[in-house]
């Protein structure tokens, strides 16, 4: 260490620590100038020397003003060395990224200062502390003092243009670094990471697109975000990058996927509609990629279909149809039984629209891939009974066309009926209320003759008397019965 200290005058030391800046400042001017020479000298053991004095005597100092000393010290030897400065850059940057955290905002505003004078020097040899930095600029973007906040903004927009313009920069590096930040609160913070996607998407060379799925969901955490200025990036973000994805050949789309799921269920309007919106493009975008990934497509899907925002029912009865419309086998991986679970679940939804749409799905999974369905009946068959008893008409109806294709096998059909009876003899209200209907519609797609001789059937060993004489009158003013069967009932 006396080698430096013989290098560097002692009042050029003292200024240093001085408290006025612009003795420090003036000393800093005096170190560069120092430096320099000893660079056009080769002299490149002093330099170290001088660094290591830098770093140990001033920016490890207790004292706050030695501290800002030393900030100011490394910044000036960096500009001395100009073109020489890269070789020294793992000496000089350590120190003053360590200050980004001191406990002093005066030193953490002069570190800031530090690294900026020294970036810009140095420019694209500065990209092998990136993530560092980085991690420094996001924890300063929230720092409680305004100042230091202005100076890490004016720090960040430099770096921004040093990446941009750099051949050596690392996304597959940066990407962890991003995603493990994406779900921070704090709205500086969150300003601070969208701002920096959008750069990088900006770049030719960089492929931002391709590493969307690893932050893709913080994106649309941020669109609930409280501040309308950060739902409005976030919002600017995902907009640009699913105009991307339209014009992309390569879209990693079932990993997304399941992103876009679980925001669909968000309970922020604004995020709903979306997520529900990038759905409705995978679903005409995605092909077969998007196949092992139909049933929780759907599974969003149909509670959007009774949102209480009409922009979200229509996007989403949209995205129903279109993929109502794709044709898939199971040899595809199209996976009826996971598609048959989804609409069974939804059956019990509070929203009759909804139970509607699930209906007309087992219907067209029931035309197109009928034994499949067949296969899975035990799982939905009681389900489907029950359903009978829907409060809603339009739903009871459309069950009862589901029931009718399900019975046109023979054991099928008699366990309908036997539901049917059972439960109208156990509910008096729904055999009032709905039984002449079930009747009617039954008769209409299978066939009255068929249905008046399985209930016959099923009524001649009737032990409840009176039952058999409702149900008698229930099937009389049903009017559905052929033409001589209203009177030979049994």
């Amino acid at each position: 260490m006396a080698d430096a200290l013989s290098i560097i005058p002692a009042s050029v030391l003292r200024n240093l620590a001085d408290k006025l800046y612009e003795k420090r400042k003036n000393a800093a001017l005096e170190l560069e100038g120092i430096v320099k020479q000893l660079a056009l000298a080769g002299d490149h053991d002093k330099i170290t020397a001088v660094i290591k004095l830098l770093t140990e005597d001033f920016t490890l100092s207790p004292q706050a003003n030695h501290r800002k000393g030393g900030l100011i010290g490394l910044a000036a030897a960096t500009v001395g060395l100009t073109t020489e400065a890269a070789q020294h850059l793992e000496q000089i940057v350590p120190p003053v990224l360590k200050s980004f955290s001191d406990q002093d905002s005066r030193v953490r505003y002069y570190a800031c200062e530090a690294l900026y004078n020294i970036a810009k020097v140095v420019r694209g040899d500065f990209i092998m502390f990136f993530n560092q930095i980085f991690d420094a600029l996001c924890k300063l973007s929230a720092d409680s003092d305004a100042n230091v906040q202005s100076a890490a903004h004016l720090l960040d927009r430099l770096v921004k243009d040093i990446v941009t313009e750099s051949d050596q920069f690392s996304i597959e590096e940066f990407i962890p670094l991003l995603r493990e930040r994406m779900n921070v609160l704090n709205p500086y913070v969150r300003q601070f990471l969208v701002g920096w996607i959008t750069v990088l998407d900006s770049v030719p060379d960089i492929d931002m697109l391709g590493f969307l799925p690893d932050f893709l969901d913080g994106l649309f955490n941020m669109l609930s975000d409280s501040s309308h200025e950060i739902r409005q990036q976030a919002d600017s973000a995902l907009s640009e990058f699913l105009q991307e994805i339209k014009n992309s050949p390569s879209v990693d789309y079932g990993r997304m996927a399941e992103i876009l799921v679980q925001r669909a269920g968000s309970p922020d309007e604004f995020t709903r509609q979306t997520a529900i919106t990038w759905i409705n493009e995978f679903v005409k975008l995605g092909g077969d990629q998007l196949i092992p990934y139909y049933a929780d497509i759907l599974g969003a899907i149909l509670p959007c279909i009774s949102d209480k925002e009409e922009k979200i029912r229509v996007v989403a009865r949209e995205t129903n149809d279109e993929l109502l419309a794709i044709k898939a086998a199971p040899s595809d991986g199209f996976d009826v039984g996971a598609i048959l679970a989804v609409a069974k679940r939804h059956l019990s939804s509070e929203w009759e629209a909804t139970r509607i749409e699930a209906l007309h799905w087992i219907s067209a999974l029931l035309d197109k891939h009928h034994d499949e369905v067949l296969s899975f009946l035990s799982d939905i068959f009681d389900t489907l009974l029950k359903a009978l008893s829907d409060p809603s008409d339009k739903v009871v109806l459309l069950v009862l066309e589901v029931h009718a294709q399900i019975a046109k096998d023979t054991k099928h059909f008699h366990d309908l009926v036997v539901f049917l009876v059972d439960n109208f003899r156990n509910d008096n209200s729904l055999l009032e209320k709905r039984g002449a209907l079930i009747i009617r519609r039954l008769c209409v797609l299978l066939g009255a003759e068929t249905v008046y001789r399985e209930l016959s059937a099923i009524l001649e060993k009737e032990a409840d008397l009176d039952f058999a004489s409702i149900m008698v009158q229930t099937l009389v003013a049903s009017n559905s019965a052929p033409k001589g069967n209203k009177n030979h009932l049994w």
